[in-house]
């Protein structure tokens, strides 16, 4: 028998669709980044690409772990993820702003099929990226990285979103835009569309688009029935 991971993406429709949040739905790694940047300028180190690798896509106690380590201060990372986060909610607070398409994509999905948000943001932080965002009329399920025992790239938050939504996994359709949520997706048995935030050469999702804007996703989502 021909497994349904078989058929090709665009052939099939899902039973329920997973949004990540942020780099997905909200531009917030321009916000994280500035962060970031403060966070390493305070320590007079510099903050680049290579850096923004060892980060992005993380919960904030990870991305804090990780930033203790490139400071060489162990044992820090409870008080870095404190201080990333406040500067960083302050941040998105003020700037962040919707992906281009990405409220168009939500509402027409919301229409057709059960939707959840499930993010690496603990939840103070995604509540107020949602509400900047616009999406708080349409998002009424969502999972936070402060709400699992394990958040992204383990499958804990896919799995729960996937039991709020009372769909299968394997009927679900993620998108995301790191490798830390493609990992997660995979490890849960989502399908998954990219959206890669830094342009991976190698970004092995069932299928890649450079943006929320892509007319052939559209038009794939034009086609889905309840």
């Amino acid at each position: 028998m021909t497994s349904e991971r078989a058929v090709p993406l665009y052939d099939w429709i899902p039973g329920a669709v997973v949004f990540d949040c942020d780099g997905l739905l909200m531009d917030t790694e321009p916000c994280w980044t500035v962060a970031e940047t403060e966070l390493f300028a305070r320590r007079g180190l510099p903050f680049g690409l290579e850096q923004k690798a060892l980060v992005i896509g993380k919960s904030v106690e990870a991305a804090a772990e990780a930033m203790a380590e490139a400071f060489g201060e162990p044992g820090a990372g409870p008080a870095i993820a404190v201080e990333l986060l406040d500067l960083v909610s302050a941040v998105v607070e003020a700037e962040a702003a919707a992906m281009p398409g990405a409220l168009d994509l939500v509402e027409a999905t919301r229409k057709v099929l059960p939707i959840a948000v499930a993010s690496n943001s603990p939840r103070s932080l995604l509540d107020v990226a949602l509400s900047r965002g616009g999406f708080t009329d349409f998002v009424e399920i969502s999972v936070a990285a402060d709400e699992v025992p394990n958040p992204k790239p383990a499958a804990d938050m896919y799995t729960r979103a996937c039991a709020l939504l009372g769909v299968p996994a394997a009927d679900t359709l993620a998108f995301e835009d790191s490798m830390t949520g493609l990992r997660s997706a995979r490890a849960a048995g989502v399908r998954l569309v990219g959206v890669p935030t830094l342009g991976h050469e190698d970004f092995p999702a069932d299928h890649v688009v450079a943006s929320l804007l892509d007319a052939e996703l559209m038009a794939w989502v034009s086609r889905w029935t309840r």
